[in-house]
């Protein structure tokens, strides 16, 4: 079982800046996929970025390509998410969520393992 808790989430203005954060305990997660995902009230949770196992290829939503970017640390048990450019639209709790393969994939039933969300809102 991997546990993963998400930090960093708040309220910003519009333009600003966050960073979110999520650490893993239990099984170890160096083989995973990682990824962010948002839910927006009233909306489907989406894919916002994920990251391989190796840190070395990622996927960005549309959305937020240019202005999002997503990391792992070196040792593989803690992922970021820093936003840049906040927009009224990125208000959502926002889950860090692992897979349990090598491979990216941006769909919510792909990924085994997640947080319980940090909220972001974004003021106009």
């Amino acid at each position: 079982q991997v546990q993963l808790v998400e930090s960093g989430g708040g309220l910003v203005q519009a333009g600003g800046s966050l960073m979110l954060s999520c650490a893993a305990s239990g099984s170890t997660i160096t083989n995973y996929v990682t990824g962010w995902f948002r839910q927006p009230p009233g909306n489907e949770r989406e894919c916002v970025a994920a990251v391989n196992w190796r840190g070395d290829s990622t996927a960005l939503a549309d959305s937020v390509k240019g202005r999002f970017t997503i990391s792992r640390d070196g040792g593989k048990s803690t992922m970021y998410m820093q936003m840049n450019s906040l927009k009224p639209v990125d208000t959502a709790v926002y889950y860090c969520a692992v897979r349990k393969a090598i491979f990216i994939q941006r769909s919510r039933s792909d990924y085994d393992y997640w947080g319980q969300g940090t909220p972001v809102t974004v003021s106009s």
